[in-house]
C-alpha cells in the first residue's frame, strides 16, 4: 500500500498520576545530573491537532488553536525538532507542511510539546514509508526529551487511539504499558508556569531517597482512589513557585478533596467537577476532561 499524502492526528496531553523521583545521577555517570523516575502516566482527552502533508519544501506552522502565534521561536518547537530528528534517522530530507494547533497549555507539566513530537515522529514514518523500527524511533524520541517515549505507542497509533497508560521508569526510556482507566478529572492551569529546570534544582537542594518504583507501581495497579496520586516533585515545585503552594492549599480547603500537581507543575488536577472548582480558581483556566 502506498504511503498517504497527508496525516492528521490528535496529540493528547498526559497526567502523572504517580511520580517517584530519585537523586540525580553522580558525576562520572554517562547520564550525570539526570534523575531516575517511576511514573504512572495516563493520556487525557485534551489534545493538540497535528497535520503533516508531503510537500516540495518544508514549511512549519505552529500556533495556538485560535491561530495566535506561539510565544517561542517555532524553530525550537519540539515538533519541529522531531521532524529534523527523523530526517537524520532517515538520512534524507522529508519535506512536509507541518501544522500544529495547540490547545494543551505550555509549561504546565501536561506534556504538550512531547506529545506533538511523538505524533510527528510516528506520522513521518507512515507518511514516507520509512524503514525505522519502533526501538530506533523510541531511542531518537528519548534523545529529544525524556517524556516523549511515552507518546511513542505504535499499536495505539495504528488503532488511532491515545497512547496507552504506562509505568515509565529509568530515565524515561522504559514504558511498561498498562490497562486504560476511565473517569473524569479537572485540570487547574494557573497563569504562571513552573520551569522544569528550576523545579529539579530546588528538588536537589534537599536529601532524596532512592526512586520508589514499588510505590508508583502499586498506585498504578490498585483501584482508583482520589487520595492515591502522589508526586515527589510537588514540594519542590511549590518551593520554586510559592503561588502554586498557595493555590493548591486554597483549593484543597475549599473543595475538601485532594488536589495534585502533575509532573513538575504548574498544572493541578483533582476529581471534583469543574463547576465546583472554577469559583475557587478565578485567575486560572479550569478544564473538565477525562482519562482516555
Amino acid at each position: 500500500m502506498a504511503p498517504p499524502d497527508r496525516i492528521h492526528a490528535r496529540a493528547h496531553a498526559k497526567l502523572n498520576l504517580a511520580l517517584a523521583v530519585g537523586p540525580a545521577l553522580p558525576p562520572g555517570d554517562p547520564h550525570a545530573g539526570y534523575h531516575p523516575i517511576a511514573s504512572w502516566m495516563h493520556a487525557i482527552d485534551l489534545a493538540d491537532e497535528i497535520t503533516l502533508t508531503r510537500a516540495g519544501d518544508t514549511e512549519y506552522d505552529i500556533a495556538w488553536h485560535d491561530g495566535t502565534p506561539v510565544a517561542w521561536d517555532p524553530a525550537g518547537d519540539l515538533a519541529v525538532r522531531a521532524h529534523r530528528a527523523v530526517e537524520s534517522l532517515a538520512g534524507r530530507p522529508l519535506p512536509v507542511r507541518l501544522r500544529v494547533r495547540k490547545s494543551i497549555p505550555a509549561g504546565g507539566g501536561l506534556g504538550g510539546g512531547s506529545s506533538d513530537a511523538g505524533a510527528t515522529m510516528l506520522a513521518l514514518r507512515d507518511l514516507f514509508g520509512l524503514d525505522l523500527d519502533d526501538a530506533a524511533l523510541a531511542a531518537a524520541a528519548h534523545r529529544l526529551g525524556t517524556d516523549i517515549p511515552f507518546f511513542i505507542d505504535p499499536p495505539a497509533w495504528r488503532a488511532q487511539l491515545p497512547p496507552r497508560p504506562a509505568l515509565v521508569t529509568g530515565l524515561g526510556d522504559r514504558a511498561e504499558r498498562l490497562d486504560r482507566r476511565v473517569g473524569a478529572v479537572t485540570l487547574v492551569c494557573p497563569p504562571f508556569g513552573c520551569p522544569t529546570g528550576a523545579v529539579y534544582r530546588t528538588f536537589d537542594e534537599r536529601p532524596t531517597p532512592a526512586c520508589d518504583e514499588a510505590r508508583a507501581r502499586q498506585t498504578a495497579l490498585n483501584p482508583p482512589d482520589p487520595d492515591a496520586p502522589f508526586n515527589d516533585l510537588a514540594d519542590a515545585a511549590e518551593r520554586a513557585e510559592p503561588r502554586l503552594a498557595r493555590l493548591r492549599a486554597a483549593l484543597e480547603t475549599a473543595l475538601a478533596t485532594p488536589v495534585h500537581v502533575s509532573g513538575s507543575g504548574s498544572t493541578l488536577f483533582c476529581f471534583a467537577p469543574p463547576e465546583a472548582v472554577a469559583p475557587h480558581a478565578p485567575d486560572c483556566r479550569v478544564i473538565g476532561t477525562r482519562l482516555v
